[in-house]
């Protein structure tokens, strides 16, 4: 029993480190079977503000005893406001097995009043929709002073993660590790590994000095960056100093502790590691003086793959397996920040038994290079892999039939210089009039920023002003108006039960080199084409090649994945079957993107095929502003920054010109 054989030689050694006690304790954390000896597995999560370094921590980090206290969250020794779930970042540990059920009730204790929700990233809640998690698409804010409980069957087996899903509430603290065991008869990677345990969990973070909401503000309405100072390695790094005098000319240096990953000569462990980034902060990871070999990507089990790093984008899980074949020793595990935290790096340790407690003796900024799985912006080529062409070990499905009817769709992104009225008034500091240092390009798809509804979407959308509303027909009728002035729309795609949906995501590429992880709520998808074409493109050339039949999709054996970068100037095609009813977030997963609108809802079936409705599930509550324009300044709630578009259901959100043109093929 590989997790009771590990755990009772260990136990000791994890208490030292990031798993918790009541995590390693509770009852659904045990060997999984088949057939399913099914439990009910119950938690509490208490949301709160809080501090890390507080009074509980006495004296961490000169006292490293200290950093252990209960409720201390040293975190990387820098003290800021952050929201805990239970006094503790990241959270609990949901680590259950295939065929159990989960119930978590959440009290929402935010003491500025704000709400919150928890979706649970990666599972489909196929069952159960009204569970998924998302403000104002599945369901209204846990408002403060209240609880609310999620109930869902742990049946989207593999590495996933929960997190708030309001506003910035992820990055400021909110989130933590979930995974779904299934019986080992029943893993395709069964004898490809010996342990699988909850301590060799791996969560990354950019991280803020500072709460969330004042660099977004700072950004948008001023000139600050969107930088992160830091990265984490399940809550842990090392970045504050703190300073002992020894004597006259003597200092004695302090910091918080690295986490530890413990590992015994010989063995073979499986990691589990997923990626809460907010901002655009990819993560190089690597092992020192080890190959990893990655069997699993967003929970669905690929032909393994050996490589010297991987990327990681946020909101993807990857699965490696660490052969702990080296000289008994400390080694470095590397997270190497990208793109807008190239500077940024935190390491953690992978200690084998019988090695000293001491740090690597390999320069803390050596940079790993090799072989690459999943890069970034880069064409592929000898040196790496792009995540499109691994291979999955799933049957293929009919998204891969070739004689299946498809319904495509192509959408644009970048960053748009229009006048977004949230944070450039058109008349008083447009943003074709001040200093570019202050400019706020808007992310956005086909020039369009999604509009969130004063109520969730899933469950009164019927209540709702129709004219908030606009689908793909409506945005191609108004791309030109909508590249010159700002558009907001709730921008829905509607699917039939059991349609094929194809999106060819285009980042264009003209304003920033960066990338974009878009996530898809309630569904895995097939990536059956990426490439990055240049410096810039557009959507126009992408259909152009497509219709040249210059693009090539991979109909066999296709990744199955639910996030999944977009690289600049370059595409990503996905694939899936629309068979879950309901109505399905599809967005950039970096925090600003997605809160200013990088996104859209995928809406499936209709409320025919829709589960009933839990017993006393929470509404929003009829405020007037349903009905009230969206943008104070104009006379309707679909518009430009210029007024009011000549249309009832308006510009927005997804495909141009004849490019929304929804092909069948």
């Amino acid at each position: 029993m590989m997790i009771l054989y590990h755990l009772v030689l260990m136990n000791f050694l994890l208490l030292a480190q990031g798993v918790h006690q009541d995590d390693l304790d509770h009852e659904c954390y045990r060997e999984c079977v088949w057939p399913p000896e099914a439990k009910v597995c119950n938690y509490h999560f208490k949301v709160e503000w809080y501090t890390s370094m507080s009074k509980a921590c006495y004296d961490c980090p000169y006292n490293l005893d200290d950093c252990h206290r209960k409720h201390c969250v040293p975190l990387n020794g820098v003290e800021r406001p952050i929201i805990t779930i239970n006094r503790r970042t990241p959270g609990p540990s949901i680590h259950v097995c295939e065929g159990d059920t989960v119930n978590v009730t959440v009290t929402n204790h935010l003491a500025n009043g704000e709400g919150t929700t928890i979706h649970w990233h990666g599972l489909h809640q196929r069952t159960s929709p009204y569970m998924d998690g998302t403000a104002y698409i599945t369901q209204c804010p846990i408002d403060y002073a209240t609880t609310f409980t999620y109930t869902f069957p742990a049946d989207t087996t593999g590495t996933h993660f929960w997190h708030a899903h309001l506003g910035f509430q992820r990055q400021d603290g909110s989130y933590g590790s979930l995974v779904v065991r299934e019986a080992k008869e029943r893993d395709i990677h069964k004898n490809e590994y010996d342990f699988d345990l909850m301590e060799h969990s791996v969560l990354v973070l950019d991280w803020l000095d500072d709460v969330t909401l004042k660099k977004f503000i700072a950004h948008h309405h001023d000139n600050g960056d969107n930088r992160p100072e830091a990265i984490l390695i399940n809550g842990k790094g090392k970045r504050a100093k703190f300073v002992t005098e020894m004597g006259s000319d003597t200092l004695s240096e302090h910091f918080t502790e690295r986490e530890v990953f413990h590992v015994r000569a010989g063995g073979r462990y499986r990691f589990r590691m997923a990626s809460n980034a907010g901002t655009n902060c990819a993560k190089r990871i690597s092992v020192d003086n080890h190959t990893l070999t990655v069997i699993a990507s967003d929970g669905r089990p690929i032909k393994p793959v050996v490589v010297d790093t991987f990327v990681i984008y946020g909101g993807e899980r990857f699965d490696f397996i660490l052969n702990a074949t080296q000289d008994v020793a400390n080694y470095w595990l590397r997270a190497k920040g990208l793109a807008d935290c190239i500077e940024r790096q935190e390491l953690a340790i992978v200690r084998y038994e019988g090695a000293g407690d001491y740090d690597p003796l390999v320069e803390e900024d050596f940079e790993r290079d090799g072989f690459e799985l999943n890069p970034l912006n880069e064409m592929e080529s000898d040196s790496n892999m792009q995540i499109n062409r691994v291979r999955a070990l799933e049957p293929d499905d009919i998204t891969l039939d070739p004689e299946k009817s498809v319904s495509t769709y192509y959408i644009a992104m970048d960053f748009n210089k229009v006048n977004n009225y949230h944070f450039h008034d058109p008349d008083y500091y447009p943003v074709e009039d001040i200093d570019t240092s202050h400019h706020l390009y808007s992310p956005q798809l086909n020039h369009i920023s999604f509009l969130f509804p004063p109520a969730s979407l899933l469950h009164q959308h019927n209540e709702l002003d129709p004219s908030i509303f606009c689908d793909p027909n409506d945005v191609a009728k108004m791309r030109e108006s909508c590249e010159k002035e700002y558009c907001e729309c709730t921008h829905v795609i509607h699917a039939e039960l059991g349609e094929v949906v194809e999106l060819v995501v285009v980042d264009e590429g003209f304003t920033f080199d960066a990338s974009h992880p878009m996530h898809l709520h309630g569904h895995s998808f097939r990536v059956v084409a990426l490439e990055k074409i240049g410096r810039v493109t557009s959507v126009d050339e992408v259909i152009a090649m497509d219709l040249a039949g210059n693009i090539t999709r991979n109909l066999q054996s296709a990744p199955l994945k639910d996030t999944v970068i977009v690289p600049d100037a370059g595409y990503t095609i996905i694939r899936f079957e629309a068979n879950n009813p309901g109505w399905w977030f599809f967005h950039c997963h970096l925090e600003f993107h997605v809160e200013i609108g990088m996104s859209l809802v995928i809406h499936t079936g209709t409320d025919d095929d829709l589960q009933d409705t839990p017993a006393d599930f929470p509404k929003c509550y009829d405020w007037p502003r349903m009905t009230t324009p969206a943008n104070p300044t104009t006379e309707g709630p679909l518009t430009t920054s210029g007024g009011s578009l000549a249309m009832t259901l308006l510009p927005l959100h997804l495909t141009f010109v004849v490019i929304i043109y929804y092909i069948c093929s």
